[in-house]
């Protein structure tokens, strides 16, 4: 049984992304939302999206309920920045019962709030890609 406190937002960079990942495989929208900063981009398909276009995507994908692994390979910490290099796998139900299968290297940017918790100012899941 997966409680709120797996995925609470953590004052240790190393942890957010294990965090993130469980409140995606726990499909809450609210706590993924959480993780992200208020001006944060993500990238999807190699385009940027912020605001309201990142809500909908974040909907969208935890709706359709996916399994995700992510593991945080290298770790750059800078002052209120952090710097991520992640390794990553989700698996989505198909609608003819197959799974499919992504994998990828992301970078992701992260920065320290007032709270001294870590949130993601940059997503961008498919760095390799471009």
């Amino acid at each position: 049984m997966t409680r709120a406190l797996d995925f609470e937002l953590v004052e240790d960079a190393a942890k957010a992304t294990e965090h993130y990942v469980r409140a995606v495989n726990a499909g809450d929208v609210d706590a993924v939302a959480r993780f992200y900063t208020e001006d944060a981009i993500a990238v999807r398909d190699g385009e940027p999206l912020s605001g309201q276009a990142l809500r909908a995507h974040l909907v969208e994908f935890i709706g359709k309920r996916p399994s995700m692994t992510a593991t945080a390979k290298h770790i750059y910490e800078a002052g209120d920045a952090t710097l991520l290099v992640t390794e990553w796998t989700v698996d989505l139900p198909g609608e003819s019962g197959e799974t499919e299968h992504f994998e990828g290297l992301g970078l992701d940017v992260l920065r320290r709030g007032e709270d001294n918790k870590w949130r993601y100012a940059v997503d961008d899941p498919e760095s390799e890609n471009r």
